[in-house]
This record gives structure tokens, sequence and C-alpha cells, in this order.
């Protein structure tokens, strides 16, 4: 029986909710599998036509939510620059494969192929395995902006809780509010349209602040599956307007990164590097590295690498 040709819609700007899970048993993806997956999809989102809105990767499946852009909103300009960010400056592409790059790049299908082909090369790589990772082809799903989308966005985020791996959504490193708070965002890598006009403010710390407010209020509610937001949590994040505290964000930074070494003032951070500098195998002095939101706090290792 031949397969049903995957809805796409093609000549403007459409959302998808995109879902695939691991044909292994169990739940295979551990903390640097789960770090590699973010780091593929952050590589090909600049090279495709594609909007990261949302994304979870979770024990042994993922979810992605990405706007695919048009591939008449990209000159040849465009797509000279990202075949030099993808293969390198070395390479010539030629002025008649530009419309094949120009089709490629802005396709759902090839955009989550490469992104499913690329992690399981890694993860084959580290398990020392062959063969096939995913079950069956990913799922796709056409999302209207507004109500739609923003719930679809707290639906993905709110997986970890729901599961139970996490009290918290943003407690969770690897989907896209634990992106946003945990690394501030690094490198602009996940979009901030959360859907609903009224988010369209133009600072960014409002627009998410509204979000997990809005996040908070979706997770505390009774669910026919898996587990709902401690109503205890939802209530100080109430008394603080969801807003996150300069504390609030060094404490997830800090559990997120637990190799950092040393923390303090630059000069601290400098004077007591040097006496541990043996102990590094790397061939550069290290330079300490400003913690983004707290003024004056430096440490060893870039918090939101």
């Amino acid at each position: 029986m031949p397969r049903i040709a995957r809805m796409v819609i093609k000549g403007e700007q459409a959302v998808y909710h995109v879902m695939s899970r691991t044909a292994l048993d169990g739940f295979p993806f551990k903390d640097v599998e789960k770090d590699y997956f973010f780091k593929v999809v952050r590589r090909l989102s600049k090279v495709y036509f594609a909007e990261i809105m949302g994304l979870c990767c979770m024990d042994n499946h993922f979810h992605l939510l990405v706007k695919m852009l048009p591939e008449t909103d990209f000159s040849d300009e465009h797509i000279r620059e990202k075949f030099a960010l993808y293969y390198g400056k070395d390479r010539v592409l030629e002025d008649g494969q530009i419309p094949c790059f120009r089709a490629r790049w802005s396709s759902l299908s090839e955009f989550v192929k490469e992104i499913k082909l690329g992690f399981t090369r890694f993860y084959n790589r580290r398990h020392n395995r062959r063969g096939f990772l995913w079950g069956d082809r990913f799922k796709s799903v056409i999302v209207e902006k507004g109500e739609t989308l923003i719930n679809c966005l707290a639906y993905i985020d709110l997986n970890p809780v729901r599961a139970g791996i996490a009290e918290k959504p943003e407690g969770y490193r690897w989907n896209s509010i634990g992106y946003h708070v945990q690394t501030n965002n690094k490198d602009n890598f996940l979009s901030l349209d959360f859907g609903l006009k009224e988010f369209n403010v133009l600072d960014s710390t409002e627009r998410l602040r509204r979000y997990r407010r809005f996040l908070y209020e979706k997770g505390v509610k009774a669910t026919e599956k898996g587990i709902q937001l401690d109503e205890k949590i939802v209530g100080k994040e109430r008394d603080r307007n969801f807003k996150l505290s300069k504390i609030n964000r060094f404490a997830y930074r800090t559990r997120y990164f637990s190799d950092s070494g040393i923390i303090g003032t630059k000069e601290f951070v400098s004077q007591n590097y040097q006496q541990f500098k043996h102990l590094f195998q790397c061939k550069h002095e290290k330079i300490p590295k400003r913690i983004s939101g707290l003024d004056g706090v430096f440490s060893l290792k870039r918090l939101t690498e």
C-alpha cells in the first residue's frame, strides 16, 4: 500500500509540529545524545529556511515546532552564503546548482531527514552499532498560528513535566523553554514568536515572561495523561508575576554546568586558575568568561556554552 503524501504548504510560510520516535527499546537517549541532538538542529537551522519555534528531546523521541520559509524569500546571494556555511569556503557553487539547493533547503522533509541522519551517525558511532535508529517516518502536523501554535508549543515544553522527570518546564535542559532560560537563548537559536499577537512586544524578556505565565497556567490544569505542575510551584511563580530574577537564571545555569571550575570576580578567577592550570590539557591560557545577567561575575568556563 503506497504511503500517503505528506501535507506541505508550498510558496508561503507554514508551521509544522514534527515528532519522531526511536526504534530502539527503552530510553536510549542520555545527556550526551540530547546535547548532540540540539547541536545538530542548531547547525542545520542556519542553513535550511527554517525558524525553530519549539524543541524537546526526550529519552526516546523528539518534538520539533518549526516554521518553514518559502524559497522565494531567499536570493541567490543568500544561497551562496548558506552553501559556504554548509560546505566551507573552498567548495565552489555553480550557478546551475542554485535552484537545486534553494528547493532542498526549503523542504521540511529534507530538513528533518538530515537532522535524523546526522544524529544517527553520531549515535551509531558512539555506541559502536549499525543499522536503523528511528521507527516509522516522522509525523508532521500543520499548525495554525495563534492559540493553536502557543498551545502546541506549551505541549512540547511540558513533556518533561508530564513524564515526571522535571518539576518545572525550564528545569529540563533539552526543551525550548529550558534553552531560553538556561542559556539565555544562545546564538538566538530559538524564535521568540510565541504565536499570539499580544506577545508581540519589543522586549524579549517580557515576551518570555508572558509565555512562562501561559505555560505554567496550562501545566497546572488537570490532564488525562501525565503529571500536572505542582500548584505550590505555580503559586510561587504567580507571586513573582512569572519574572525570572538574576538569581533564578544563575541557579539554573550552575545546575546546567557543574564543571565550571572557578566562579567569582575576574581577578579571583584569573588568580586561582594559575594555581590549577597544570590540570588542564588545553594549550591556550584560559580567560575568565563573563556570566550573562550577573554583573561582575565570571567563570572559568562559559556557562551558556
